[in-house]
């Protein structure tokens, strides 16, 4: 193979061609008819077979663009709607917030209310209890009668909040003697006796 090589090389250095005319810088016609029959095979293949698969892969790509853009569109507008649900949840949580709030400023209100009259009305039928025993002096003054009021309602609380103590406790000691739960329960005025003796 490479001596027929050598030997092809050593030919065409041997001859020397002649100038080309300008006839021979232009195509022959049998090339020309050869290029154009080639052309119009590949020309009709491509057209027939080529371009309508490149067609439809560009169209189904199109098809599958627009298909994502409209469920990007659907996801946007449904996250969208739901942000503006949870928004009104929100603002329907807050105001319920506030009504129970304000409901709950209302009941305190009138508890308040209700406690402070209940105890006006003690405050006042103790001092007219106190009155009619004679109890108080008519030298004392209006503050000082209010004070030693104040201390006879708060120690009668005291005294009924110890009672309930000493109910619910298991073991209480009165003076140096422990107490159980039921006996206080039993006797309760026996341990207050016990408890000064």
């Amino acid at each position: 193979m490479i001596a027929s090589i050598v030997w092809f090389l050593a030919q065409a250095e041997g001859e020397a061609e002649p100038v080309n005319d300008a006839k021979d810088l232009y195509p022959h016609w049998q090339e020309l008819l050869v290029g154009a029959l080639a052309f119009a095979v590949l020309f009709f293949f491509v057209w027939k077979w080529v371009l309508p698969r490149v067609n439809a892969l560009l169209d189904e790509r199109r098809d599958k663009i627009q298909g994502d853009l409209e469920r990007a569109e659907q996801t946007r507008t449904q996250a969208d709607q739901e942000l503006a649900d949870y928004r009104q949840q929100l603002a329907n949580a807050r105001q319920e917030s506030n009504a129970i709030i304000e409901e709950a400023r209302k009941t305190a209100d009138q508890l308040r209310a209700e406690i402070q009259a209940r105890a006006e009305r003690e405050a006042a039928a103790t001092v007219a209890k106190a009155q009619e025993e004679g109890a108080f002096r008519t030298d004392v003054t209006p503050r000082f009668a209010a004070l030693l009021l104040a201390c006879w309602i708060l120690t009668a609380k005291l005294e009924r909040s110890m009672r309930g103590i000493w109910k619910f406790s298991t073991v209480a000691y009165v003076g140096d003697d422990e107490v159980t739960s039921a006996e206080m329960m039993v006797a309760p005025e026996t341990n207050k006796t016990a408890a000064k003796a």
